[in-house]
């Protein structure tokens, strides 16, 4: 008979956009408040499915797969495994509770709407067999207890946002790599799909080595570290391809948008590099979207859905003719240089420098005149980095904004015109 001291709980880490070991409080509480844990990742079919929530491209897949895999050969280095199940968590949760005993369910929560329906709808098949959904906030710099201000009373423009985080607020350490685990004991720790499995044997065509990254914490850490580099040769590598004016691109977001970075542990390692090398332009960049991203989020969590409502789309006359040029910008067939060579980019490498989003935006809401919705639901299944909240927010901000007028978080759309060449309109 067991001790009353001793643990008896067993935990099912239920890994989501947090596929690392560092910096990860969700799993290093479920190791500490557990006899044993089974950490699990579901591959969503809605992610791959034509008339499902996401649609996800090939090069965000294959992205995806080998995060996965990486965070799998992780768990097997510290003697266990990731359990790799293709259905909808909703589905599943339930059932594997009961087959493995389980008491307690840890996940992080999101903020964007599809996402916190699945949290939703699995948190009322917990309840109805009495067992618990803890909700982790694992994605942000600051969590939301840390800020100087409740959620409510979250600045809605940026520039008082960050300010006042960055002089009230702290960022707190990372959390320590788990060095030890006791995972449950699992016959079946199935495979990792195909993508003839995850597209329904129907996998777009597409050259999946086009981006030139590699998925999984590990890679992630090492781009980081090269990156912080005073040599680097990445900002001009990535400078060149998606030919961005800055000169600065860290091509970070992709492993931030899976969690295979922690933002805090990106926070501090620029950090560290300041103290060795001193401050730089890049470093600043970085450290700036940090903040957005948390920016985003918050303004999801404070408002929820009805932050992308408000916005009625700019749309011309003839229908016919708006959708025409719809796909034209889609295929990069605008007959804009800059605009069409940016919309390619995208298709080809799954990726674009925040200042080729924005123009190509800019392009298609403020000259097409078309639905921004549309364009962030684009942008939203071909971009390998796509985060829900950056992704509409950032689409929300260049849609809100009017010629002749600077939003309110600082966007400039006569600037953009200006840059694509194109007289301002009212």
């Amino acid at each position: 008979m067991s001790s009353p001291l001793m643990k008896s709980n067993r935990i099912l880490v239920w890994f989501r956009n947090d596929l690392r070991l560092h910096d990860n409080e969700m799993l290093v509480e479920a190791i500490a408040k557990s006899e044993a844990i089974l950490p699990v990742y579901f591959f969503d079919p809605r992610h791959f499915d034509e008339t499902g929530f996401h649609r996800s491209s090939v090069l965000r897949t294959k992205f995806l797969l080998e995060s996965v895999a990486d965070l799998r050969r992780s768990f097997q280095r510290l003697g266990g495994d990731l359990l790799i199940i293709h259905g909808l968590p909703e589905d599943h949760i339930a059932g594997l509770v009961e087959q493995y005993a389980i008491t307690e369910v840890y996940h992080h929560r999101e903020v964007a709407p599809a996402e916190t329906r699945v949290s939703a709808n699995v948190e009322d098949r917990l309840w109805k067999i009495e067992v618990n959904l803890k909700h982790f906030i694992g994605h942000t710099l600051y969590n939301k207890e840390d800020l100087p201000f409740p959620i409510k009373d979250i600045p809605d423009v940026f520039t008082q946002f960050r300010k006042k985080t960055e002089r009230d607020a702290i960022v707190k350490a990372c959390f320590d790599i788990p060095l030890e685990i006791n995972f449950v004991s699992s016959e079946e720790w199935g495979s990792l799909p195909s993508l003839d499995e995850l597209y329904g044997s129907v996998v777009p065509e597409h050259d999946v080595q086009a981006a030139g990254l590699s998925g999984g914490e590990q890679e992630g850490l090492k781009h980081l570290d090269d990156l912080l580099r005073p040599d680097s040769s990445i900002y001009i590598k990535v400078s060149a391809r998606n030919a961005d004016p800055s000169g600065y691109i860290s091509q970070l977001s992709p492993w931030l948008s899976l969690g295979c970075l922690s933002p805090r542990m990106v926070y501090w390692a620029v950090k560290a590099a300041e103290e060795r090398f001193g401050n730089n332009t890049n470093f600043t960049n970085l450290i700036l979207g940090l903040f957005k991203r948390d920016y985003f989020r918050f303004m999801f969590k404070k408002h929820g859905a009805p932050y992308l409502e408000g916005t009625t789309p700019v749309m011309g006359k003839d229908d016919a003719l708006l959708d025409a040029s719809f796909e034209q910008w889609k295929k990069g067939e605008t007959g804009h240089a800059q605009v069409d060579g940016y919309m390619k980019s995208l298709a080809e490498t799954g990726y674009l420098s925040n200042y080729g989003r924005v123009l190509a935006a800019t392009f298609l809401v403020h000259v097409l005149k078309y639905d921004w919705m549309k364009g962030a639901a684009h942008f939203e299944e071909h971009l390998v980095d796509y985060t829900a909240a950056s992704n509409w927010g950032n689409w929300k901000c260049i849609a809100d904004s009017v010629s002749g007028l600077k939003s309110k978080n600082g966007f400039d759309v006569d600037k953009y015109l200006k840059i694509l060449n194109i007289p301002a309109v009212a």
